[in-house]
């Protein structure tokens, strides 16, 4: 039996908002994932080195403030050094679509606005992770 799915969700950067958030990842509970969320103001480091500490499947990162431009690469950055390329990388906020564009050419997953529903958000993780694991163990 497969462990359940791993997300680490964070608030990074001065965005103080967090209901979204928090919202996300009590849905991501519901559906059964284990989740570690940091709380707000985290730095890059400290998310990439969370989830590599405790070693998630995912880091969803959740930004209000309009640092995505450089705080997603940042933590796709540094999780890459440590050894964590197989985590996925995705998350939500006011990011326009030209951003968007950018980020997924980087490698970022898919990226949520403001009202996509929870169950949107849980199909995709679901169905990505079972993805990347059938993959691996091909």
């Amino acid at each position: 039996m497969q462990r359940p799915i791993r997300v680490l969700v964070a608030k990074v950067g001065l965005d103080g908002h967090d209901r979204g958030v928090k919202v996300v990842a009590s849905a991501l509970r519901d559906a059964g994932m284990e989740v570690i969320y940091t709380g707000l103001h985290q730095t890059p480091d400290k998310v990439a080195q969370a989830a590599i500490e405790e070693d998630v499947d995912v880091v969803a990162i959740s930004i209000l403030s309009g640092a995505h431009m450089t705080l997603f690469p940042r933590v796709l950055e540094l999780l890459r050094k440590e050894g964590g390329e197989r985590i996925l990388v995705c998350g939500g906020g006011i990011i326009p679509e030209k951003d968007q564009e950018a980020l997924y050419a980087l490698g970022i997953g898919r990226l949520f606005g403001p009202g996509t529903a929870t169950g949107e958000i849980v199909a995709y993780l679901q169905e990505e992770i079972a993805r990347r694991r059938a993959s691996r163990n091909a």
